[in-house]
């Protein structure tokens, strides 16, 4: 970092040029490694260049005093303005009582980065010559913190009240990245389960193979699984109302092994609407007989929070699918946020694949029903063919 003063009076900068030098009067350096990469990258050009969202900034700040002079009472300040705020940097607010000719006063910053947009550190140096007069100087260097990852994300709710999440992140910078984590953090309804690993001989192998590389523009997809926690799962109207569903924990590395590290806000699914009472399927065989009966369980909830309904089921055969039992059986009070589990009997009269329909529940207190069709599919095949597999 190389600060030249506005004014000639000024005895201090922030000198950038010790570093070549001490590279160049090491014996132990390579020669010219002085103007390589690495050593170039300790000097802080006014405009050096962009950063990433979540990586951590740091900085070496060396002041030194260029004079034949002692100065006293050295300040130095480091502050980062953004576009919302001012933070101060420095390690310390003190000043230094005095600085010798040719002696240095070193920091190093830190900070991690949390907004995008442009960034400018302002490194501002006060100080007092042998005559007692006050000086001052700033270097302002200015850099842009750009967005380095593209995440999309689904949800799909299913039967059993389990939430299917999809993440999609796209490195969406223009060098290779290291994905070293991306972890679901639920909320407190939920557990969670990765689905982005199999079982390979004991071992659990990542499914994205042994190099955890992502290409710049290039996506990988992610896939959880959360299912209620048992204490809320008994609790039909709560888990129904339920929209947070956790957050996302991203840790990468770039390709001089730099870390980064990004939470997505909490994610946010649509609720699925059960309406009043919902009926879900606790049981089913995948590959029944031909007009051989065959037994489902069903678990019926009432989804409201206030109101106890007294239900009747009515079974409906269909061209395909005939009841066994009697229709239009009560089943008595069902209370808020209950539910009951119900084993029916049937039977299919076609071969195929057959659509579970025709169940009606109504509610005698409201004198409403609720109309179940298509509630699963069933594999019906020939005794014949049974046999033969």
């Amino acid at each position: 970092m190389e600060v030249n003063p506005p004014k000639q009076e000024h005895l201090l900068a922030l000198k950038g040029d010790l570093f070549n030098q001490l590279m160049r009067d090491d014996p132990s350096t390579v020669n010219g490694a002085e103007i390589l990469m690495l050593g170039e990258m300790l000097t802080l050009p006014q405009n050096f260049g962009n950063i990433f969202l979540g990586e951590t900034f740091s900085s070496y700040i060396s002041v030194h005093n260029d004079s034949n002079q002692v100065v006293k009472d050295i300040l130095v300040k480091a502050d980062l303005q953004t576009s919302s705020q001012r933070l101060n940097l420095s390690a310390s607010n003190a000043a230094v009582a005095e600085l010798k000719p040719d002696c240095c006063i070193d920091d190093v910053i830190h900070h991690e980065v949390k907004e995008i947009g442009t960034h400018i550190l302002v490194c501002a140096v006060s100080y007092t010559t042998q005559g007692g007069e006050k000086m001052y100087f700033r270097k302002f260097f200015k850099f842009q913190v750009l967005k380095p990852l593209d995440v999309k994300t689904k949800f799909y709710n299913a039967e059993t009240d389990e939430v299917f999440l999809e993440a999609q992140i796209q490195n969406i910078t223009t060098s290779p990245m290291f994905m070293e984590k991306v972890s679901l953090e639920p909320s407190i309804m939920y557990n969670v389960a990765e689905l982005n690993s199999v079982n390979q001989a004991g071992e659990c192998v990542t499914t994205f193979g042994s190099r955890t590389y992502l290409q710049p523009m290039d996506t990988r997809q992610y896939l959880y699984c959360l299912k209620p926690k048992k204490e809320f799962a008994e609790k039909a109207g709560i888990i129904k109302g339920v929209t947070v569903i956790g957050k996302l924990d991203i840790v990468w590395k770039t390709n001089l092994g730099e870390r980064g590290r990004l939470q997505t806000s909490q994610l946010q699914r649509m609720a699925p609407g059960y309406g009043d009472v919902r009926l879900s399927l606790e049981a089913i065989p995948d590959t029944v007989i031909l007009e051989e009966p065959f037994h489902i369980t069903c678990k019926i909830t009432n989804c409201s929070s206030e109101r106890t309904m007294d239900l009747v089921l009515e079974m409906c055969n269909t061209n395909s699918i005939h009841w066994c039992g009697i229709s239009g059986r009560q089943l008595g009070k069902l209370h808020p946020s209950s539910s009951l589990c119900l084993a029916l009997t049937l039977l299919s009269s076609v071969q195929g694949l057959q659509s579970v329909s025709g169940l009606r529940l109504t509610d005698t207190f409201l004198k409403r029903t609720y109309e179940y069709d298509d509630i699963a599919q069933v594999c019906v095949v020939s005794s014949a063919t049974k046999v033969e597999s």
